[in-house]
Formats: structure tokens, sequence, C-alpha cells
């Protein structure tokens, strides 16, 4: 007798919309698209890292949130308030972050930005677009932009 097909004998899994979910599952999430990544593409080395930039009272009035991984720099924030911007305070987050990374070992660069954000800023910088999204939001648009980085 032929042996039974054991994946119709497996129960379905179950799609659920959690609006709350734990920090444990999401964790557990990432650290398994992580290792599936890994085992194709090699390891992470993920850093993260941070600058902040403070007024003399202490308060935070700008910094940089980004991370290196797989040998490229991702910039996920880059925020300076306007009463500090045109200082150049932005130019030198990007320059130090930058750094940081190709001491890390990092080649590239990317980051996104909205069309009412920065774009001009990172393209005097030498990134460039390769991706858009148009009306995103509404009237608006939004780019990926890279750059080779170099040693100075």
């Amino acid at each position: 007798m032929p042996d039974p097909d054991l994946s119709a004998m497996r129960p379905t899994p179950q799609i659920t919309y959690e609006p709350a979910p734990s920090e444990a599952d999401m964790r557990t999430l990432g650290e398994k698209l992580n290792a599936y990544n890994e085992a194709r593409a090699g390891p992470l080395n993920h850093q993260r890292m941070f600058f902040t930039v403070r007024d003399a009272e202490g308060a935070l009035v700008g910094g940089l949130l980004g991370s290196t991984y797989w040998g490229w720099l991702f910039v996920s924030v880059l925020f300076v308030d306007e009463s500090c911007r045109g200082t150049g305070i932005g130019a030198d987050l990007l320059a130090r972050a930058e750094a940081l990374a190709l001491e890390r070992g990092a080649t590239h660069a990317y980051l996104d930005t909205f069309s009412f954000q920065a774009e001009p800023f990172y393209a005097r910088r030498g990134y460039e677009p390769f991706g858009r999204l148009s009306d995103f939001p509404r009237g608006h648009g939004r780019a990926w932009m890279s750059k080779p980085l170099r040693v100075p």
C-alpha cells in the first residue's frame, strides 16, 4: 500500500490579525527572517548607530539613526530641528555616519526621503535616486537614494 501524503494530513496554518503583537513574537519573526537571509547571503554583521544633537539645555534637536549590514549603511532617520537647519549639522551627521560605516567595512549607503523633506540635501552629498513612488503621500513623492562610500 502506498504511503499517505503527509502534507495532506497536516493541519492548515491559521492567519490571524494581531493589532497589538507581543515584542517576543515580533523579535522571533525578525530572527527567523534573519536566519533565512544569512543562510543564503552570509552574516548580516548588523550594527546600529545613533548620533544625537543637543542644545545648550540638553534638549534633543537632531540626530541620525542608522545601521550597517552586508557592507551597506542604511540611514533610517536623519532629523535636524528647523531652528538648527542651514548650520551644517545635517551634513556633519551624515558625514559622521558615513565615516563610521566605512570603519565598519561598508562600501555603499542608502536611504529614503519624501519630496517635502531632503532630496536636494542628499543629492548635494552624492546620493542618487534609484527608485521613486509618486503620490506617496498624496500630492508628494518618495525617493530611495544611494551612493558609494569613499575613503576620505
